[in-house]
């Protein structure tokens, strides 16, 4: 089994592409051991390596935040081969799949909030998911969108400018409704 990995805008996480579906559908993102626990064997796993902060799951990518306290040439040949390990011995990335959260928003804006999100799966959606993340609908009020950067975009530095000057800008360009986008807390 060959692992390709990437680099992403965050330097703090890297992209392991194992060349196997990761997740049929959706992504799934883990910020600690505790979160993963009883949800992921695999990420499970990787949290067991020192040094791992995140784990990150998308549709044929995993991405990984590193802590602070430690550099990529230590940690990624550790990472490298748990991911090896689980893969080639047939162990599923997930014991049962998680329910996401019901995105707020009032059912009168619902042919908006249909709009927003055609406009996030079909253009924003693919290029983040290049940059080792995804953004995720939370919900719609008063003109305001809330979304969720998740894997290499939670954190990374060009983060807020993504949504700013990216997306916010294309869904006032299309939706006329929208007034702002804003990180979801």
């Amino acid at each position: 089994m060959f692992i390709q990995t990437e680099q992403t805008p965050n330097p703090a996480t890297l992209k392991f592409i194992p060349g196997k579906l990761v997740m049929e559908e959706g992504t799934l993102d883990y910020s600690s051991a505790e979160a993963a626990e009883g949800e992921s064997p695999l990420a499970e796993r990787l949290f067991q390596v020192d040094g791992v902060r995140a784990v990150f799951f998308g549709n044929d990518f995993i991405t990984i935040t590193k802590s602070d306290t430690v550099e990529w040439y230590e940690l990624k040949p550790a990472v490298l081969g748990t991911i090896m390990e689980h893969f080639t011995a047939g162990r599923p990335v997930l014991y049962e799949t998680a329910a996401a959260p019901e995105p707020i928003f009032d059912q009168a804006d619902n042919d908006i909030v249909r709009q927003i999100k055609e406009l996030l799966d079909t253009r924003v959606r693919p290029a983040v998911a290049q940059d080792g993340g995804d953004i995720v609908f939370q919900g719609f009020e008063q003109g305001v969108v809330y979304l969720t950067m998740r894997g290499a975009c939670a954190g990374c530095p060009s983060s807020t400018a993504t949504l700013k000057m990216g997306i916010e800008n294309m869904l006032r360009h299309y939706i006329p409704e929208v007034s702002e986008v804003r990180a979801a807390l």
